[in-house]
């Protein structure tokens, strides 16, 4: 099955870097995406809602549940258990990604750590095949490592990108990763989609739980299974300098000592600093829009469960067109540029959700049509660009500062979103309120001098920005 999806547009060789070894990098994006669609997106938050409702000794199927659960003696609101989980998650995963990010620079191994990094990850996931009846403290526990575990290998795996091209290749390189990652996560969403739809049965709520916590074990599978390509295929390309650092001290203890050093000086790369806090303002809007999209659709809009999955499905499939469009529009005008043109659809993309009809499908999904063309691109190109602007020799390290940005603030939207609501009761106007999230972080982006700031970071600029 992977040798059908491996790209074949032609791609220019590059010294250090081979075919082959790109397309290993290629499919960790495909092995997982997995994770991200299907557990993440889809079944785990209702999972782990319904089995710590049954914690909190209410029945299943129940229409409302008011239990509460304990975990480690603190009262908690069932239905509050999974938001608990993520906050915490985040909480964590700020501190985990820039020492993840360090040791990697130290490592002259990085495969070996996204190995531990994702087979940690799909092994947690895999374990929920053991979350049943009321295993709430499993089920938080092994969601914990699995998502940290999924942010650190993705901190490892995007410190391979300096190494598989020049700077005018990146883009390219970035986005067809992005798009197969798109694909793979969409075709297992849309097995395990298919195979609830078929076997379940009406008025059989337990049924509806095993096939979700084997859809969420299908994901781990996926993600372990494939993760074995990359692992095959990259090459390690240690620095000089991190190989004799790997033979003189212990790299775990040097990288705590290194990310020290960085964030002591990091002051020295203040437009690298500058591009995170655009990418943070405008990311954040991204995100927000993904996570709050089907509480739009059933809160306001009224649309059916099966409305919601068909749109979800879209924007996966076409995402994987929409990486290698924008991809290819930044090859001829500059991912910089790029990016700020989808800042500027996202925000027609907002105006227009503002302006959808309640009770109809048909607009709802064109809408995720549209989101899915400039979703990929953006976030591909945003990767990519970034890449251009990292000291040579601390990728991983500043990855995972990337990755904060990317992950751990993800809650500003979310709140601005809830507050809204909670001041004017209506959902169009707190999706409106996402306006300034893009609005002030294409004002940013197209504040950052990036031909400077990448020679400021000791790098050669890619003849369009």
């Amino acid at each position: 099955m992977a040798a059908t999806v491996a790209p074949t547009v032609d791609e220019p060789a590059q010294p250090g870097s081979t075919r082959r070894e790109r397309t290993g990098w290629y499919f960790y994006d495909w092995a997982n995406s997995a994770f991200q669609t299907t557990v993440i997106t889809v079944f785990l938050g209702p999972f782990l809602t319904t089995v710590t409702e049954l914690a909190a000794g209410c029945e299943l199927g129940a229409d409302s549940c008011n239990g509460y659960v304990h975990p480690l003696g603190i009262r908690v609101a069932a239905g509050s258990y999974y938001p608990y989980l993520i906050s915490l998650s985040v909480f964590l995963t700020v501190f985990v990604l820039p020492v993840v990010g360090a040791i990697a620079d130290r490592s002259a191994h990085k495969k070996r750590l996204l190995a531990l990094a994702a087979f940690t990850g799909a092994g947690a996931t895999i374990g929920f095949a053991f979350v049943t009846g009321d295993r709430y403290l499993l089920g938080g526990a092994l969601f914990l490592i699995a998502n940290i575990s999924f942010g650190a290998a993705v901190v490892v795996y995007n410190s391979f990108l300096p190494q598989l091209g020049g700077p005018d290749d990146r883009d390219a390189i970035s986005s067809r990763g992005w798009a197969i990652g798109y694909l793979g996560g969409g075709l297992l969403l849309a097995l395990n989609l298919v195979a609830v739809t078929v076997l379940s049965e009406e008025g059989n709520p337990q049924r509806t739980l095993d096939l979700a916590r084997w859809s969420i074990v299908s994901a781990g599978v996926w993600w372990a299974a494939f993760t074995l390509l990359p692992l095959r295929w990259l090459r390690e390309h240690p620095a000089a300098a991190a190989a004799a650092r790997a033979r003189d001290g212990n790299v775990l203890t040097d990288g705590f000592r290194q990310l020290g050093h960085t964030l002591r000086n990091i002051k020295a790369y203040p437009l690298t600093l500058f591009f995170l806090l655009a990418f943070l303002v405008y990311n954040d809007g991204i995100q927000t829009v993904i996570t709050l999209a089907s509480q739009y659709g059933t809160e306001e809009l009224k649309l059916e469960q099966s409305t919601l999955i068909v749109t979800i499905l879209l924007v996966q499939f076409l995402a994987f067109g929409g990486a290698l469009a924008l991809g290819a529009l930044a090859r001829r005008i500059g991912a910089w540029k790029t990016v700020l043109l989808s800042l500027v659809l996202w925000t027609g993309v907002i105006i227009a959700a503002f302006r959808l009809p309640a009770e109809a499908p048909l607009p709802f999904m064109v809408l995720g049509g549209c989101i899915g063309l400039v979703l990929g691109g953006s976030q591909a190109l945003s990767r990519s660009l970034f890449s251009q602007l990292i000291p040579t020799g601390k990728e991983g390290e500043y990855y995972g500062f990337y990755e904060i940005s990317d992950k751990g603030t993800s809650w500003l939207g979310p709140l601005a979103f809830g507050l809204v609501f909670q001041l004017t009761s209506s959902y169009r106007v707190g999706l409106v309120s996402l306006l300034i999230f893009f609005v002030l972080g294409f004002a940013l982006l197209a504040a950052v001098p990036i031909r400077r700031a990448i020679i400021a970071a000791g790098n050669t600029p890619p003849r369009v920005l």
